[in-house]
């Protein structure tokens, strides 16, 4: 039991993963129930055969505090998908402050971004409309959710649906 299943809250909002057999003992002790499940795959007894659970959804609704995601260098990468915000590129990524801090730009996830050594040097000490360069994609706070499937590797497609809420 090494796949990892996706817990719903009882309005179907996403609140974190678990390992397979912690999400059979939810479903079996009846605290949740099997919304989406692994097709191929099924957990066995020796009487008895069961769904092998990719989404499960809690029948009691859990209160849980809003979670933010730190604000460090790992994780701007991680939500830039480790690329150049300015032109794409995979390779000597660096941090850069969108509007510089000389120009009062401060350490938030709206004003960093990750960009290659090329591109940061030739934004220098400007904004990108100064500069005359564009950014591929806004820079946000990424949700909680999100970098809790990003970290525990890619997501599988039964999750999708209830990611994107």
């Amino acid at each position: 039991m090494k796949e990892r299943v996706l817990v719903l809250n009882a309005d179907y909002q996403a609140i974190g993963v678990v390992h397979a057999e912690r999400a059979f003992i939810l479903v079996y002790l009846r605290k949740a129930e099997i919304v989406d499940d692994f097709p191929d795959l099924c957990l066995r007894s020796a009487t008895k055969t069961f769904k092998y659970p990719a989404v499960i959804r809690l029948f009691r609704y859990v209160n849980t505090p809003y979670r933010k995601v730190a604000l460090t260098r790992a994780n701007i990468f991680r939500r830039d998908d480790n690329k150049c915000v300015y032109c794409g590129s995979p390779h000597q990524l660096t941090i850069d402050h969108v509007v510089p801090r000389s120009a009062g730009g401060s350490d938030s996830w709206e004003n960093l971004v990750t960009a290659c050594r090329s591109c940061n040097t030739k934004k220098g000490n400007r904004t990108p409309e100064e500069s005359g360069m564009t950014m591929l994609r806004k820079p946000c706070r990424p949700s909680y959710i999100m970098f809790l499937t990003a970290n525990s590797g890619s997501s599988p497609k039964q999750w999708h649906p209830y990611l994107m809420r």
